[in-house]
């Protein structure tokens, strides 16, 4: 084994203790952003810090080289009642490491970081960024959407050419090559007030129902992902203004959580819908589109060729943010976030380290 990549997987762990017990909520990320800070300055990497995104750029950075983007987030949910353990304390038992956020996503956070490091002085035809950023649990505008929208001067990647992502998630090193887009819809159907016992009015309420009954997203949207499957729309709310039983209603407010493949746009999903319902329906947000990196990619036939699987993801990370190709793999298992006694294996990070120095090494070394 290399001594120099033992060093680093000894100095993720350690790393990944300390951001264990340092609490960092979404948007609570202050405390866990100097402890980066503190680490990348401990091994001159010279750290620059954006808001509670911490990142550093590659020795030698060359504008005229293509840029590899490494980025993973520091902040977590909040720890839920099932824990039996201090979600705070950093525990090693039977080759585990628990701690809240350890599995999500601390390990491919410290295996992301302690990689840049070890490549930060290697000979590379790309240069290197690593960014830990803030918010993603939430889907937050002040990580790394917030980061990629700084002029070059302050944040040097461009999105542009050959650039490219690596997305630190719980994968168990798997390539997660598309992801689902979250589109919520706000959707009010209009009717016309009147009295029950006298059947009086347009029911508000019934025609929701009807709509809903007859809304068939497989009918709708034939284009099945071989990656991600069909578009999925789940109405999750419904309500009226109502609070007397003997009024007809004369709105009707209700949700939809649509889970968007890489084939149709959030254009698209929004104009089939309309076409189909009768209510006046309004995205929350378009941002959180579905993404696909292709199996042609270099990156992601390195990652074939090392025998890792590739598959399209049903969870949302900040690749959903980013405008050019991302790869989304880490050490640790998308099951177990946000679990009670949430942990990683240690030896997934030591292997997720050699993992990712492989794999960057595959396209980036010179020919």
């Amino acid at each position: 084994m290399d001594k120099e990549i033992t060093y680093w997987q000894n100095e993720a762990i350690t790393l990944l203790k300390e951001l264990i017990e340092t609490p960092s909520f979404s948007k609570e990320e202050d405390q866990t952003a100097e402890v980066l800070v503190n680490f990348f300055d401990k091994h001159q990497a010279n750290p620059q810090r954006v808001l509670n995104n911490v990142f550093a750029v590659s020795k030698n950075f060359d504008p005229n080289k293509p840029t590899i983007l490494l980025n993973s987030h520091h902040d977590t949910v909040k720890p839920n009642s099932n824990y039996t353990i201090d979600p705070f304390k950093a525990l090693v038992e039977d080759g585990k490491l628990y701690g809240l956020g350890s599995n999500d996503a601390g390990g491919p956070l410290v295996s992301l970081i302690c990689t840049f490091l070890y490549l930060n002085d290697k000979a590379l035809t790309y240069n290197l960024i690593i960014a830990a950023t803030a918010e993603e649990e939430i889907s937050g505008k002040n990580g790394i959407e917030y980061l990629l929208a700084q002029d070059a001067s302050i944040f040097p990647f461009t999105g542009k050419g050959d650039d490219f992502g690596i997305v630190g998630e719980p994968t168990l090193m798997n390539l997660a090559i598309a992801e689902r887009g979250l589109m919520v819809i706000d959707a009010v159907t209009e009717g016309k007030a009147g009295h029950a016992a006298r059947e009086e009015g347009d029911n508000a309420l019934v025609k929701t129902i009807q709509d809903l009954s007859n809304l068939n997203a497989a009918k709708l949207f034939e284009k099945v992902s071989d990656f991600l499957g069909p578009v999925k729309i789940t109405p999750t709310v419904i309500q009226t203004e109502n609070k007397a039983h003997n009024v007809v209603p004369a709105t009707c407010n209700y949700v939809l959580d649509c889970r968007i493949n890489e084939l149709y746009t959030f254009e698209e999903v929004l104009k089939i819908l309309r076409e189909n319902l009768r209510a006046t329906i309004t995205p929350r947000s378009t941002r959180l589109k579905s993404s696909i990196i292709h199996e042609s990619h270099p990156i992601v036939k390195a990652g074939i060729e090392m025998g890792n699987t590739t598959y399209g993801s049903p969870t949302t990370s900040d690749k959903a943010l980013m405008p050019f190709p991302a790869l989304k793999m880490g050490p640790g298992d998308s099951a177990r976030s946000h679990s009670p006694n949430e942990f990683i294996y240690l030896d997934e990070i030591t292997k997720g380290i050699e993992d990712y120095i492989t794999l960057i090494k595959m396209v980036a070394s010179p020919k």
